[in-house]
């Protein structure tokens, strides 16, 4: 009997990348729908159901441990898909505990901030420096901290990709719209490009649409900009 697939609400976001690029690497069946956050989607009834938080992304696995589950935040969902398929997550408790560590560096740290950034320096309608240039500072620190952890081992939980490079990654990539630079950290850009090259991460930033590179394409920028604008406001 063939896997039923996972259904994924999301939009194109870093948040939803991160767990699209975790699929993508898993090779679960998988079926995207889009969450049209500019249409309010998010806040409807038949959504909040999936979340009460009303926020991307939500996966309904029909093949969950006690029957269908709908499991919402994207790092409980990496975990859950890691110990589902007993990959991206090391067996070793030493590893295990540091990619779980670094999974919450980017839930607790990279996010947060690189989302404040992107409030002060792109969606606001009025510019306050101090702000714009506070978060922008933060980001750099942590990226600093990646660059410190990756001259140490070739990845975040030493030598086995993970789940916390996943979830890192998915954020750490859109620098340029954060307007944060990334010059001066070598081993940070190495991570960058390795990951840039594997086949899930570059399918997974195209789901459910392809706006894979904020900074990069005025167009989609604007999109990009709008969608992530009305959910600050909402």
């Amino acid at each position: 009997m063939a896997e039923r697939a996972i259904q994924l609400y999301t939009a194109p976001t870093p948040n939803g990348w991160k767990v699209s690029v975790m699929l993508e690497e898993l090779g679960l069946p998988y079926e995207a729908r889009l969450v049209n956050l500019l249409a309010n989607e998010q806040k409807q009834p038949e959504f909040l159901k999936l979340n009460p938080n009303g926020r991307i992304p939500v996966i309904v696995d029909p093949g969950g441990p006690n029957g269908a589950l709908v499991l919402f935040e994207s790092g409980a969902i990496l975990l859950y898909l890691a110990e589902k398929t007993g990959r991206l997550l090391p067996k070793d408790p030493a590893a295990r505990l540091l990619a779980i560590q670094w999974l919450m560096f980017q839930m607790g740290g990279v996010g947060p901030m690189m989302g404040q950034a992107n409030v002060f320096f792109r969606y606001l309608p009025e510019k306050i420096p101090t702000a714009i240039a506070r978060y922008q500072n933060e980001c750099r620190r942590l990226f600093e901290v990646l660059d410190t952890r990756l001259a140490e081992a070739e990845w975040l939980a030493g030598d086995e990709y993970s789940i916390a490079d996943i979830a890192n990654w998915c954020w750490v990539r859109t620098y340029k719209w954060s307007g944060v630079a990334v010059e001066g950290l070598p081993n940070l850009r190495r991570w960058l490009d390795a990951m840039k090259e594997r086949p899930a991460c570059q399918k997974g930033i195209t789901v459910p649409i392809d706006m894979s590179n904020p900074g990069d394409d005025a167009r989609k920028d604007e999109d990009f900009a709008t969608a992530a604008r009305t959910m600050v406001q909402r």
